[in-house]
């Protein structure tokens, strides 16, 4: 009798963005069913829905199976929580509406991101933490991932060609050797410890409901899912979080979850109680520490167990810059995030607010005089910028007297090729993101991230988690000051921002995943807002672009009118033009203190998120 394949197609599709091996992709199983044939009558019932709020009715995905670009947005009076899934800042508003404050329910959206956006963040990495408390005190958290003891010289083949240097093999994206010590845990556990009012056990609760009850899976989650099928299938702990039961792909033709499957991890409710029961120690000591040195050791890591326990949050000063009156606060390394937003920040001051509000918001004028600042302001990144530079380095790339000369080098209708250039000579002595403010002035802004979407593609067997791939954020270049070494933070673009009013109050608070983009997707959001005086939905609405040397990127919603005028300028197009709503051009969290004291929440419609208040 002859069989009917059910269609690869959706699956084979994805494993050349996925980075999977010919191999790999000839491993794909098939379900066959003889012609005529059906599936069989069973008791079997595959549950799907669409998040949908209660109060409201607003829902992800609308009747025509697409992204509801539309209502991201929420205003009130006593706290906005806005973050990279309706689910995960529903768990953040949660905790505040049972007492918590801004930090508890900070660590609440952490926890439930791992369960809802699993491709993108979890605690299986690691990230950074700005925050501002009711009394004006400004903090910063650092938990970024670090290189384990053993990453010493030579940690991954290298060749030198065409002037860089590369990994061969991918090893730094995929696999053991791309794997750094995760640090999310225990930046949560030392925030809420420190600066929140409720146990931390309360915080991961909301997680541990998600898991074992289940979600709804939004469209972002579904794509990357389908776009990594084949490495569930190379990376078996991989698949087994996120391959459909064998019942379920028999009756639904399909391999991965896609939009509106009810997803429950149970696997990773197992590891979330134990961080519930233990604290920090749940997750960098024990069982758990085990599973996790096992399986990056399994595919070629060199992790010991002390690597895990000597690993700690850092609390350091934020940087600080100032523009058109406000102060702008952010992080300082091992992200060059901050500084570089400021330094741009501060070009454009120089350059003048004045002319750039009479070229209009996203004109050619405007989007040249960002772009030719974008240019040095990456050049200077590339060349200066390491986890440890030295703080006199950061102090002058942030110099007023910089801004000012390199704001000199722009020519107002002309292209040109701007590296970088010289801060010393003004030297006077200087990857998801979630908001959560409520309106006693308590604001917290959360970037952090695994890195490429899942990771390391690899995951602790049991526990539900994938592992990051941060290792792949040094430079393979040896002579790099991004260089690895063993403990050492690789460097970060992750850029968690705070602006505050004249008096010290807040004003916003933003941030974005993205990758080196998020610098520039930040500095949009603070010129949207502070120098064009847009809401926060708004500013966050509006089309972006970045410019980072190497050719102008933009959203197809600026008009092409606009693009022939930059053209005509000189301005190079990248080979990788973004769509109308890209989720490459950041996926920003924020949030606004109106004059008449609510709080506005905006969530990027690029992806799956939402803001809520109350």
């Amino acid at each position: 009798m002859s069989k009917k394949e059910i269609s690869r197609r959706s699956f084979l599709k994805g494993t050349a963005a996925a980075g999977a091996s010919v191999a790999a992709a000839s491993l794909l199983p098939r379900i066959t069913m003889a012609e005529g044939e059906t599936p069989a009558e069973t008791e079997f019932k595959w549950e799907t829905g669409v998040f949908t709020d209660e109060e409201t009715g607003w829902k992800l995905v609308g009747e025509d199976g697409k992204m509801v670009r539309e209502g991201r947005g929420a205003n009130g009076a006593n706290a906005v929580v806005s973050a990279g899934t309706p689910w995960a800042a529903k768990a953040g508003l949660e905790v505040l509406k049972k007492g918590g404050n801004a930090v508890d329910a900070a660590a609440a959206v952490a926890f439930a991101i791992s369960v809802t956006e699993p491709q993108a963040s979890g605690i299986g990495g690691g990230g950074f933490m700005t925050l501002r408390d009711k009394d004006g005190n400004v903090r910063f958290i650092n938990f970024r991932e670090t290189a384990p003891a053993l990453a010493k010289e030579n940690y991954w083949p290298v060749v030198y060609e065409g002037g860089n240097f590369s990994v061969v093999g991918g090893a730094s994206m995929i696999g053991g050797r791309s794997v750094g010590v995760p640090g999310t845990v225990a930046g949560m556990a030392y925030a809420v410890e420190k600066y929140g009012t409720l146990p931390l056990a309360d915080a991961v609760q909301p997680a541990i409901d998600l898991c074992e009850k289940g979600f709804y899976i939004g469209p972002t989650t579904a794509q990357h899912l389908d776009n990594n099928y084949a490495n569930m299938l190379a990376y078996p702990e991989f698949g087994d979080i996120y391959l459909l039961p064998e019942e379920a792909a028999d009756e639904l033709g399909r391999f991965t979850y896609a939009t509106g499957d009810l997803f429950k991890n149970t696997q990773q409710a197992k590891a979330l109680k134990l961080i519930q029961e233990q604290g920090r120690d749940g997750f960098y000591k024990g069982e758990l520490q085990d599973a996790m040195i096992k399986v990056a050791n399994k595919y070629g890591g060199v992790f010991q167990p002390k690597d895990f326990e000597l690993y700690a949050a850092q609390e350091k000063e934020p940087v600080k810059g100032t523009f058109m009156g406000k102060t702008v606060v952010s992080v300082p390394l091992p992200s060059s995030g901050g500084l570089c937003i400021i330094q741009l920040l501060n070009i454009l001051e120089a350059y003048g607010t004045d002319k750039l509000l009479a070229m209009g918001h996203n004109s050619a004028g405007y989007i040249h005089v960002l772009a030719e600042a974008m240019k040095m302001v990456y050049a200077d990144r590339s060349k200066y910028v390491g986890a440890d530079t030295p703080d006199a380095t950061v102090q002058a790339l942030m110099s007023k007297e910089y801004g000012k000369y390199l704001a000199s080098l722009i020519k107002d209708d002309e292209a040109q090729d701007l590296g970088s250039h010289d801060p010393f000579q003004f030297e006077h002595v200087d990857t998801t993101h979630f908001t959560v403010a409520d309106k006693e002035g308590n604001v917290v802004a959360v970037t952090f991230t695994i890195n490429y979407y899942f990771g390391s593609k690899i995951a602790p067997a049991g526990y539900g988690f994938m592992l990051n791939d941060e290792m792949d954020d040094f430079s393979a270049n040896p002579y790099s000051p991004n260089c690895i070494a063993p403990g050492k933070y690789p460097l970060s673009s992750m850029s968690p921002t705070i602006v505050l009013n004249e008096d010290g109050s807040p004003f916003m608070a933003v941030g974005s995943p993205g990758g080196t983009t998020i610098i520039v997707a930040v500095a949009q959001i603070i010129l949207n807002t502070v120098l064009f005086g847009m809401d926060m939905q708004e500013a966050i609405e509006a089309p972006r672009f970045s410019e980072k040397g190497s050719g102008l990127q933009y959203e197809a919603r600026i008009p092409q009118a606009t693009i022939d005028e930059l053209v005509a300028m000189g301005h190079k197009l990248s080979s990788s033009a973004w769509g109308e709503w890209d989720m490459s051009a950041g996926s920003t969290q924020g949030v606004l203190y109106a004059a008449d004291g609510t709080l506005h929440g905006g969530a990027d419609p690029r992806r799956d998120n939402k803001a809520f208040a109350f």
